[in-house]
């Protein structure tokens, strides 16, 4: 014969279905999340490859820049005002191969948890679900930028040693400089978010990676190669377009990311982003995981 015990006010265990439900709050979504993120392994891989090619294309355009190789034209007897656009161009080089990186690990972080059936876990803890896609891409965007940025500090140490070697400089604390080396590391960022709302959308990592490598390579080449006007117009207006005259200038321009162009592209890229994440939260919303 076994008895039962009434849980009492000092009791470890509530009864069942007194009261609500503990809630998970935001600030612990967040640390979720950081903690999902740092774990992965692809994470890890991803951030050192960025490292590793903003440091070499830095040192690679540095060094034919500088010593004049492949034609190039002699880097000192450039005018004053370019000789530092130089430097900040090579800084930022690797930006045009790193952003394929952070684009599918943008894509992994939400698609991987569809593959392995995580998603289910994470909805169950936030059934609001859009708490958790918020909190994937803050975590993710602040992650991006702070490595992009380190990225690109990195890069632009590199390519100072170099042109130092034939009189060239770009003091850091300029008015450009920062600017141009964080812009570079905040389009990294946005593009990692871009990709996770993708990611969102179609849920599978393969598609994903597809459609947001599509996104940034495919398209700009295709509308380059029709051979129509509104083609050739929809071209600046594109991702990856805007995202590169964020922090990049045309030879010769010596405006830099304090440009009215620079922040028009930023505005631009700020809609694709906001178009992704609108799409994702519609569709997180109203699917199953």
């Amino acid at each position: 014969m076994t008895s039962t015990t009434a849980a009492g006010p000092n009791s470890p265990v509530a009864p069942a279905g007194d009261g609500p439900a503990p809630r998970l709050g935001f600030g612990g979504i967040l640390r979720s999340e950081w903690i999902k993120l740092r774990s992965l392994r692809s994470t890890v891989w991803s951030y050192l490859i960025v490292v590793a090619i903003s440091l070499g294309m830095a040192a690679l355009m540095s060094i034919s820049v500088a010593g004049g190789i492949g034609g190039s034209p002699d880097a000192s007897a450039a005018p004053a005002d370019q000789q530092a656009q130089l430097v900040l161009q090579a800084s930022v080089f690797g930006v045009f191969f790193g952003q394929l990186v952070v684009a599918v690990l943008g894509a992994l972080v939400i698609s991987g948890e569809y593959t392995t059936g995580m998603i289910r876990s994470t909805l169950t803890a936030v059934p609001t679900r859009l708490p958790a896609l918020a909190a994937k891409a803050i975590v993710l965007f602040a992650a991006t930028f702070v490595l992009g940025l380190a990225a690109n500090l990195g890069g632009y140490a590199v390519a100072s040693i170099v042109f130092a070697g034939v009189g060239i400089t770009a003091p850091l604390l300029a008015s450009g400089t920062l600017l141009t080396l964080a812009g570079g590391a905040l389009y990294l960022a946005l593009v990692a978010v871009f990709a996770l709302g993708i990611g969102t959308m179609l849920r599978s990592s393969a598609g994903s990676i597809a459609a947001v490598l599509g996104v940034l390579l495919l398209l700009p080449t295709v509308l380059q190669l029709i051979p129509a006007d509104w083609a050739h117009d929809a071209v600046p207006y594109l991702l990856s377009s805007a995202g590169m005259t964020m922090f990049t200038t045309a030879a010769g321009d010596s405006a830099s990311l304090v440009g009215p162009d620079a922040w028009q592209s930023l505005l631009i890229v700020l809609a694709w982003v906001g178009a992704s994440l609108a799409g994702a939260a519609v569709l997180l919303r109203r699917r199953d995981a």
